[in-house]
């Protein structure tokens, strides 16, 4: 990920707050298909060697799960919040017209390769710890033990999960770190006036 060293987040902390954070990660790999990207809700343990561990799962007929039991190096995107910059939002613009759009976003990558598993034992603490996060807050908490066991034994044997130690971390925020302040202060209230939540949502990383 190109990331200047204005933009760059170097902090494990901050790192592993953005992982935990993304709902929904990016994994990608390249293998003897070629480029595979899914989108799967992953699990961090932080405390897991030097950077965290992922673990997370795929559905058995999806084939990407074969180029990590290959040692396929995987890619996994954490997107975080992103908002389009209009040049109306800086000052500058009155000043001289020296201004273009460009993106604020915050992303982290982590880098790894990964051990598969199909142990059903493995696969059940994972997917209940999985699911424990996502309940988490509601009024009635959903449980892996609340449906049949004969049922999710039957779930288990459809998926395969894997367990990523990362490697290598890369994180980017980009919130107009290179801009003046009049210009970041312009770019944080325009945002925060948009009615869309996506820029309300930078415009809060702004503060």
């Amino acid at each position: 990920m190109y990331t200047p060293s204005n933009f760059a987040i170097n902090d494990l902390h901050d790192l592993q707050q953005q992982i935990l954070d993304t709902r929904l990660a990016m994994l990608v790999t390249h293998g003897e298909q070629g480029l595979q990207a899914s989108h799967l809700p992953l699990l961090l343990r932080p405390d897991q060697g030097p950077n965290g561990t992922l673990y997370g799962h795929f559905a058995r007929a999806n084939p990407q799960w074969k180029a990590l039991q290959d040692g396929a190096q995987a890619l996994v995107i954490f997107a975080g919040a992103e908002a389009y910059v209009s040049p109306g939002f800086y000052p500058s613009k009155a000043e001289h017209g020296k201004v273009v759009p460009t993106w604020n976003y915050v992303a982290v990558h982590a880098y790894g390769t990964a051990e598969v598993f199909t142990d059903a034992d493995r696969l059940r603490d994972l997917v209940s710890a999985l699911t424990d996060r996502h309940e988490a807050g509601r009024n009635n908490p959903w449980k892996v033990a609340d449906a049949p066991a004969e049922y999710i034994d039957a779930m288990l044997k459809a998926i395969v999960g894997f367990a990523l130690p990362i490697e290598r971390l890369e994180g980017k925020r980009k919130l107009s770190q290179n801009r003046s302040p009049a210009d970041i202060a312009g770019v944080r209230e325009g945002l925060a006036a948009s009615p869309d939540v996506h820029d309300q949502a930078l415009a809060h990383l702004m503060r």
